[in-house]
């Protein structure tokens, strides 16, 4: 006796309509998402809570920084390397002395900060920022 075998039906899922339902859900995501424009950070500038006039100019030493990077104490020219000594020799001389930092309106930002390291190196804390009057 010969028995057959049944054939058994298998219960498999067509995927043959995937990749029309994957565009379907693709097209309805790029529809109904919004993009929003990155406005980038907000950079806050600090302003000036008051204006102090120095108390004398013989206590005041002149730091001018321009847009090329070169630096000038008191009107002579001075390399960033001897910025320190020279300050320090003006501090040990008077104590007191302010330093007041004039920068162009397009020095460097490396190079102020260059200049803030060697007046702390020097340690000439007391730091005057000069800026231009509004006309």
């Amino acid at each position: 006796m010969h028995i057959s075998r049944k054939t058994r039906e298998s219960a498999e899922v067509s995927t043959a309509s995937m990749p029309d339902i994957i565009f379907m859900l693709l097209i309805f995501f790029m529809v109904t998402t919004v993009m929003r424009e990155f406005e980038g950070l907000d950079v806050l500038v600090p302003k000036a809570k008051m204006i102090e006039k120095l108390e004398s100019k013989r206590n005041t030493a002149y730091v001018w920084a321009s847009n090329n990077g070169s630096v000038m104490v008191d009107d002579h020219l001075v390399n960033m390397k001897d910025l320190r000594f020279i300050i320090s020799s003006k501090m040990q001389k008077r104590p007191k002395t302010t330093i007041s930092l004039r920068a162009d309106q397009n020095a460097s930002m490396e190079t102020i900060t260059s200049i803030h390291t060697e007046l702390r190196n020097a340690y000439a804390l007391k730091l005057s920022y000069s800026a231009k009057t509004q006309e």
